[in-house]
């Protein structure tokens, strides 16, 4: 197929108009994968917002007139700081046998198996935090295991499915999701804590999570040429954009000892490491810092702890687009869209990071936290799908690595938090502001550095007849007409 014929079939495909989602599988997809990172992340912080109330000082009458001061659960900060991060204890251990899974068998069964596995998990966890402190440990930890594979199916799921010039807003609008989920997850759940008690919190979120996966189990195939209800049209489109006669599952050769010593692969590790720093310090500490610091009460904590990741929700999806546009209107390089929107985000979040350290007031607070959060939407359009750029053949796997160094910050930032606020002081609050505000600026330099969006060498893999590309997809995707970069 030759470049008149490939830009032909673009503009024959589009004759659809984009708000007839249900007319192309790939939209569909992304929206039930934006539906499915949502329901991930709003079991994910349903522990955050709960724990509030779970530890919380309450007044009760006894039989006999005294008035006292209860705690539910007499958990001290190092122990909820252990429960918030044991999550993360389990989600690292399955990224890279997940990406190997699902680039073996398929990430749409192992997203929606995961998904489903953390909603049995979050039903039954009110049960275990009864039993005690560590049935519940055990739980969360379970819970982490078999998630860690949603990731990178998904991004094993995009490599079958997004043409090159919509990886950024496929992928970004999924993710997304996630944010959204955050933003559901905080201000929601404060309201059902409150109302209901904060076991309705877990038993409202596994809920849905189930529902969302009878969806896509039944909904979302493969890949497109196992999709029954998929138009040829949109079908000769996505293979021809990918330059493949067919996109069955393959046996694919990673080369392993290449990927790691790989400078284009390391700086989406440590940009997606730094990322994460700030993400999973304010996911797991938000709702408690707006408590015990600016004094909001739950619901109120719970909506302004769910604005940052709102922010995050929209700039990520307006990111993926401009990112898209860059290349399709040939304004910038794949590498310098990535530098650029990755640096630019980070170089940000680490300003409004150091900002409201600095103020921590109520409103100079919420504001630059937001921002600082919001700001790394627009990483997501550099580090976030850099893996389809450098090796897509191989992309759930370098996720896969990716997101085991990146699970790190949930492990050991709630953690030292815990060390580090022990009275809940100003003080203790503003060097877990700056603490993260370094791990920003040293993401953004490393990458600016040693990032590409070049296709790397090491991805050509002849034991699996992978064909180099041959101008297709490199006319139409690059706008530098296709560079790979022949060491890293």
């Amino acid at each position: 197929m030759d470049y008149s014929t490939k830009k032909k079939m673009e503009e024959t495909e589009e004759t659809i108009p984009i708000w007839k989602v249900w007319k192309r599988r790939r939209y569909i997809i992304s929206l039930l994968g934006f539906l499915g990172f949502l329901n991930i992340y709003t079991m994910r912080v349903t522990l955050s917002i709960a724990i509030v109330a779970m530890t919380e000082n309450k007044t009760v009458t006894l039989e006999n007139g005294t008035i006292t001061h209860v705690q539910e659960f007499s958990w001290n900060n190092r122990q909820t700081g252990l429960l918030l991060s044991s999550f993360f204890y389990g989600y690292i251990t399955t990224q890279i046998l997940g990406g190997f899974l699902a680039e073996r068998f398929g990430g749409r069964k192992f997203y929606g198996l995961g998904i489903l596995c953390t909603a049995i998990l979050t039903l039954l966890s009110p049960i275990c935090a009864k039993q005690g402190f560590t049935a519940l440990l055990i739980v969360r930890i379970v819970e982490g295991v078999l998630e860690g594979v949603t990731y990178p199916s998904m991004l094993a799921v995009w490599a079958r499915w997004a043409p090159p010039l919509e990886r950024s807003r496929l992928a970004n609008f999924a993710i997304s999701g996630a944010y959204m989920g955050t933003v559901i997850g905080m201000t929601i759940g404060g309201v059902l804590t409150d109302y209901f008690g904060w076991e309705s919190v877990f038993y409202v979120f596994g809920t849905v999570a189930i529902v969302w996966f009878l969806c896509w189990w039944f909904i979302v195939a493969e890949s497109p040429s196992l999709d029954p209800h998929i138009s040829k049209r949109e079908l000769d489109y996505i293979l021809g954009s990918l330059n493949k006669e067919n996109d069955t599952l393959r046996d694919v050769k990673h080369p392993w000892g290449k990927i790691l010593t790989s400078w284009a692969v390391w700086a989406i590790i440590i940009a997606h490491f730094a990322e994460n720093w700030g993400f999973y310090t304010l996911l797991t500490q938000l709702p408690t810092f707006m408590k015990t610091v600016l004094n909001f009460d739950l619901s109120s904590g719970g909506f302004l702890s769910s604005l940052p990741y709102l922010c995050m929700s929209i700039c990520t999806a307006m990111s993926g687009v401009l990112a898209d546009t860059c290349l399709e209107k040939k304004y910038l390089t794949i590498t310098q869209v990535r530098k650029i929107f990755n640096c630019s985000a980070f170089l940000g979040q680490t300003i409004f990071m150091l900002a409201a350290g600095f103020l921590l007031s109520p409103v100079g607070s919420t504001i630059f936290l937001t921002l600082a959060v919001g700001f790394g939407g627009f990483a997501w359009s550099g580090f976030g799908v850099n893996y389809l750029d450098i090796g897509p053949s191989h992309a759930s796997v370098i996720v896969g690595i990716s997101n085991t160094f990146s699970t790190l910050p949930g492990i050991i930032s709630p953690t030292l938090t815990g060390f580090i606020v022990k009275h809940n002081t100003v003080a203790e609050w503003r060097n877990v502001f700056y603490i993260s505000a370094g791990v920003y600026l040293f993401g953004c330099v490393t990458y600016g550095f040693l990032a590409s969006g070049n296709l790397q060498k090491w991805s050509w893999d002849y034991k699996t007849q992978q064909k180099r590309p041959t101008g297709i997809e490199n006319k139409s995707y690059s706008p530098d007409n296709f560079k790979c970069d022949q060491k890293s």
